[in-house]
């Protein structure tokens, strides 16, 4: 299969998936034990910590590990609101964040805090100015994520973290889930308070990821117990998930600049290529993420695109992978203003790691005789 959905999930790296089974095999100590093997698996626990946060800029103690995006945002988020409600209620995000992060607040919508959403532009970007309207005094938490994993739209971070640093006493949380190993992602450069990392976006196991932060935060812990990791996220650390993480987010941090040219070659390629299509609009903003591109071809549905290339052995998705079995319109794409005969036909092709140049050709050969057969262009 020539597989172009990598901001759905990545294929294991080789190296990541000996490291779990290492682990496995030789430190399944219960890393809280005392006994010598209890000393061995924490002891490689906290060097995987110590390798994180040293590539994200922050301290050893400022990364837990979690089970993945989904619940990196919901944790941070809901420790954010709930351990700074003394500051207030109010909370700021944006219209095309992921469901994760949308669900979350809903949730806590219905316990008594207040929700903003920041508009964002025809190319998906919010804008300072909206940001400066909403917020507030009382305003506890601003969480904008920082690549959008439907079409690509890189959020201007930095400079949004610095206004809320600026004028209000917010915490920022940003959703960098589609960005590591693509951008650059640490506290130095983007200047928030906490990010989230999933593991299986960068060739890590599914069920990793991790929320990291800058500052000391009074958390609200979502998972109470034991008390491991810090008392904030409780239960038996997974010590071979957390090394493989960790392995994962090295070889990824190590080939940063040649993935982001590489793929900003393909991204190229195909914008030209797909420009020559009367009933194609590109979605993606000519600025955005090298390694997601978004189109639509008018009054065609989507999944008819797919199961075409499906059955010549091209796998992509309908914008998310979280809403693509769905019938209604992405949010992202609603939020967009989109016209009505292209709503339907949106797809999304994403780079990673494995691709080659022989994918890119297969995609056009094909998907040019796909659309001779069903718009005669």
């Amino acid at each position: 299969m020539n597989y172009m959905d990598h901001s759905a999930t990545t294929k294991p790296r080789k190296e990541v998936l000996d490291t779990f089974i290492t682990v496995n095999e030789n430190y399944y100590g219960n890393p809280a034990s005392i006994h010598e093997m209890g000393v061995e698996a924490n002891a490689l626990l906290e060097r995987a910590r110590s390798q994180i946060a040293t590539m994200l800029s922050t301290e050893n103690h400022k990364v837990i590990f979690t089970s993945g995006g989904t619940e990196s945002n919901h944790f941070s988020i809901t420790g954010i609101a709930k351990g700074f409600r003394s500051r207030g209620s109010h909370i700021i995000t944006s219209k095309i964040e992921h469901p994760s992060v949308l669900e979350t607040v809903k949730q806590l919508e219905n316990e008594g805090f207040e929700i903003d959403y920041l508009e964002v532009n025809k190319d998906g970007i919010v804008s300072i100015e909206d940001l400066r309207k909403k917020l507030r005094k009382d305003t506890v938490l601003v969480s904008v994520m920082y690549i959008n994993n439907e079409i690509g739209s890189i959020q201007p971070i930095p400079e949004l973290a610095e206004h809320v640093k600026k004028n209000s006493r917010a915490i920022f949380h940003v959703d960098a889930i589609q960005s590591f190993g693509k951008y650059p992602v640490d506290f130095n450069f983007l200047g928030v308070d906490v990010l989230s990392l999933s593991g299986h976006k960068i060739n890590g196991l599914k069920g990793t990821g991790i929320v990291a932060w800058k500052p000391e935060l009074t958390f609200f812990p979502v998972l109470v117990g034991g008390g491991q990791e810090y008392g904030l996220r409780s239960g038996t650390v997974a010590v071979p998930q957390a090394v493989s993480l960790a392995k994962a987010m090295r070889l990824t941090f190590e080939n940063l600049g040649h993935a982001h040219s590489q793929y900003a070659k393909w991204s190229t390629e195909l914008r030209e290529f797909l420009s020559e299509f009367p009933s194609i609009k590109i979605i993606s903003p000519s600025d955005g993420a090298v390694h997601i591109l978004s189109f639509s071809v008018r009054n065609i549905k989507g999944e008819v695109l797919i199961n075409a290339l499906q059955t010549r052995g091209i796998i992509v998705s309908t914008s998310s992978a979280c809403s693509s079995r769905q019938v209604k319109t992405s949010h992202v794409i609603e939020a967009l203003k989109i016209a009505d005969d292209y709503k339907k036909g949106v797809l999304r092709i994403s780079f990673g790691y494995g691709m080659e140049d022989q994918q890119i050709q297969d995609f056009k050969y094909h998907f040019k005789e796909i659309m001779k057969q069903l718009k005669g262009e």
